[in-house]
């Protein structure tokens, strides 16, 4: 099979899209013909050698660990899914995803159905943002109707859908982001924009029950000067140092959370984030899409920032 892989951990250079081997499936593993794989920054965070502790295997690695794509057979062991069913999900983390290749090897706990009114390309840039979003408003912050809640780098991959799953369960939403992504955030659900290079977002809004977080560092900082007491404050970038953390319960009397995607993943979150897409409320966002053999390109853009909802590489014609 066709695969991007990647032979060292000094950048995306060391990308290539040469044959691999297909791989063998355990007995509780589905064999996934991919159809469509998202981009994370996870994926050239590896490439740079940032996380070294997921690499759990020796190199040469593929990496990716969202797909959508077709059942092709079935581990004797697993259940749920037959040869042509249409699935995406996320391969469980740490440990490598390989799913930017025309084969991947899944277990069945890892899929869901894929939502029938999205196309593979579209259902790829869902499962690792999608779950990250939900587990960040509802399990971590316990969001709730007529609360308000800021979703810091709104228009991003994880940004984008926690905007619509807060607009749908009837929050105040607030986003920040740069000023031409104002009107395509105010038609997702934002009811507050922010242009957070020309304001201070603790300057212009009302206090807010949650914050979400997708930024880290300078801006994890001040969100406590926006958040009222009792409120949440849900980081994804990296786990807060225990200082800032109790600096925000002992003066603000703000709880601060980090979500951490590669240990919190399950297949019942997505399975909600696929009964919010299926009622309409949630729409992914896919920029651009390239082929499987321009990875590096598709890694190198989503390292430079600013990309609004997601980029997808596409692994065959169908997606």
């Amino acid at each position: 099979m066709k695969a991007v892989r990647i032979s060292e951990t000094d950048g995306t250079e060391a990308v290539t899209y040469e044959d691999a081997p297909r791989p063998e499936l355990d007995s509780d593993e589905l064999l996934v013909r991919v159809r469509a794989a998202g981009v994370n920054p996870l994926d050239w965070l590896v490439c740079r050698g940032d996380l070294p502790s997921l690499l759990d295997k020796p190199l040469p690695w593929i990496p990716g660990w969202d797909v959508s794509g077709v059942v092709e057979s079935v581990g004797t062991e697993a259940t749920g899914f037959e040869p042509g069913d249409a699935v995406y999900g996320m391969v469980r983390l740490p440990g490598a995803g390989e799913t930017f290749a025309e084969y991947a090897a899944m277990k069945a706990d890892e899929v869901a159905p894929k939502p029938p009114s999205l196309t593979h390309t579209e259902a790829a840039g869902v499962p690792m943002a999608g779950q990250t979003a939900f587990h960040a408003l509802f399990e971590e912050a316990g969001l709730d109707a007529g609360q308000r809640v800021l979703v810091h780098a709104a228009a991003g991959g994880v940004g984008h859908v926690a905007v619509q799953f807060a607009a749908d369960a009837g929050a105040h939403v607030v986003g920040t982001a740069s000023e031409r992504n104002e009107a395509y955030l105010r038609e997702l659900g934002v009811d507050t924009f922010v242009n957070y290079r020309e304001d201070r977002v603790e300057d212009v809004i009302d206090p807010v029950d949650v914050v979400v977080d997708a930024v880290g560092g300078e801006v994890l900082e001040r969100s406590a000067a926006v958040v009222r007491p009792g409120g949440v404050v849900v980081t994804l970038p990296n786990r807060p140092p225990e200082t800032l953390v109790e600096e925000f319960e002992d003066e603000y009397d703000v709880t601060v959370r980090f979500f951490d995607v590669t240990t919190d993943s399950d297949p019942e979150t997505l399975r909600r984030v696929s009964d919010r897409i299926e009622s309409g409320a949630v729409e992914p966002t896919i920029t651009d899409t390239y082929p499987l053999r321009k990875a590096q390109e598709a890694l190198d853009r989503s390292a430079d920032g600013h990309v609004r909802g997601k980029l997808v590489l596409t692994v065959t014609d169908e997606g």
